[in-house]
């Protein structure tokens, strides 16, 4: 009998309680929950990133940019600013209704000896290490592992296996945590998330099955490879490309230049070269590796 995998397709209105919000003396969104202080931070490109600090007292409204360290990914604007907000205090809440346990143990890792370890359940326990880490479940919860996910060992590291606990005893994890291992589940394995779910994954749901696609798609083309500004060419990318975007010892390397403002635009997989569009150079280059190879380089 496999553990049940569950998914939660509504998107439920977001619980601010306990939440406060404020703007702080220099202009930045932030937010408090509990000891954490959260703010959305403009770098000084123009993106938007949620930054942190923990046990600050102040008040809100007299913190600056300097209260706040860590860089915890993108938000696009204020709305998704406090999206992210309303997710960490449902975190910390479902965080609080757990008994997980954190004490020190002796046992060896697939990553080195266990530094620190968290008991999420009798047979479910995590490892940190001096450098990784990860779950330990006994046989008999790596039993209830769907087959299609299930490891022949009892260790699932933590970048992404962690998932794959996450999703076969949901119990034991928040709602963010689920939410998180079944966006990784789709990116890592997609193939075992169509099977169990019965269903079709669209394009832009998974990362991998979108390269998979990609090179499907490209297996002719040349591919960029590395790209530089030309030194020559303003306003031009000078490109290395080869077929497929593979590079192989018989590869037919070849160089072509490239709108800069193009080239900029490029997609999660890599740049394709339109022969009819996309001229081949064999200029002067700006690839210290190129220089002196081949006519007119």
């Amino acid at each position: 009998m496999t553990a049940a995998f569950q998914t939660n397709m509504a998107t439920p209105t977001p619980d601010l309680s306990g939440v406060e919000f404020a703007t702080s003396a220099d202009g930045l969104p932030v937010a408090r929950i509990d000891d954490l202080v959260l703010a959305m931070v403009t770098a000084p490109s123009g993106f938007a990133y949620l930054a942190s600090a923990v046990f600050v007292r102040r008040p809100l409204t007299e913190l600056t940019r300097a209260d706040f360290i860590g860089h915890d990914g993108r938000v696009a604007d204020e709305a998704e600013f406090r999206a992210r907000v309303a997710e960490t205090a449902g975190h910390k809440r479902d965080l609080a209704k757990l008994n997980r346990v954190r004490t020190r143990m002796s046992a060896s890792t697939p990553w080195g000896a266990s530094q620190m370890a968290v008991i999420y359940a009798d047979g479910v326990i995590a490892h940190s290490t001096a450098g990784h880490g990860g779950f330990h479940l006994s046989a008999d919860r790596n039993g209830k592992v769907h087959p299609l996910l299930r490891k022949d060992t009892l260790w699932y590291e933590e970048d992404s296996e962690w998932a794959i606990v996450t999703l076969s005893f949901p119990d034991l994890f928040t709602s963010y945590e689920r939410s998180m291992a079944e966006r990784t589940i789709r990116n890592t394995w997609p193939d075992a998330w169509e099977a169990i779910r019965g269903c079709e994954l669209a394009e832009g749901e998974s990362w991998t099955k979108d390269q998979r696609a990609f090179d499907q798609r490209h297996a002719k083309d040349y591919i960029v490879t590395p790209a530089i500004f030309s030194d020559q060419n303003p306003g031009m990318t000078e490109v290395v490309a080869v077929v497929g975007g593979r590079r192989k010892l018989d590869n037919d390397e070849r160089r072509f230049l490239v709108p800069s403002d193009e080239y900029a635009q490029r997609g999660r997989f890599g740049f394709v070269i339109d022969p009819g569009r996309h001229a081949e150079y064999h200029g002067p280059s700006s690839f210290i590796g190129w220089r002196g190879r081949g006519s007119g380089t």
